[in-house]
């Protein structure tokens, strides 16, 4: 049923915590099956440079933002953004059609937390 991939994000998830002082932050959650993810970003040099979340859910939701943090730490900002949660089963090999929604979580997550990180930016230089 789960690829040997996502059995280890699973049980060994990878950049699992938060950051203090991150840069970006964001919550999201999927009403449908009950996952929420907060998910935390420091950006350097318009680059992701340190990953952090925390994630409430299954293990296809842990798996799929253990991955994410993988695919998207030490990449520019416009090439983190365009990852997608095909990407992020692909690099799970693959995940079972029920859970795919999983996939989601992370890179909406993210989206959002480059939001709030440029909306911080934005207000910094207007101060």
């Amino acid at each position: 049923m789960y690829s040997d991939k996502v059995i280890d994000h699973f049980t060994n998830p990878r950049n699992v915590g938060t950051i203090e002082d991150a840069d970006g932050v964001a919550e999201v959650g999927d009403p449908s099956c009950g996952d929420c993810i907060q998910l935390y970003l420091k950006i350097k040099d318009d680059c992701v440079d340190e990953i952090k979340y925390k994630v409430y859910g299954c293990a296809s939701a842990i798996a799929t933002s253990s991955i994410f943090s993988e695919l998207v730490k030490g990449k520019a900002l416009e090439e983190a953004m365009q990852i997608t949660d095909y990407d992020v089963a692909d690099a799970l090999e693959g995940l079972p059609q029920a859970k795919m929604h999983c996939s989601n979580l992370a890179t909406s997550a993210f989206h959002y937390a480059i939001l709030n990180y440029i909306l911080k930016k934005d207000q910094k230089s207007h101060s």
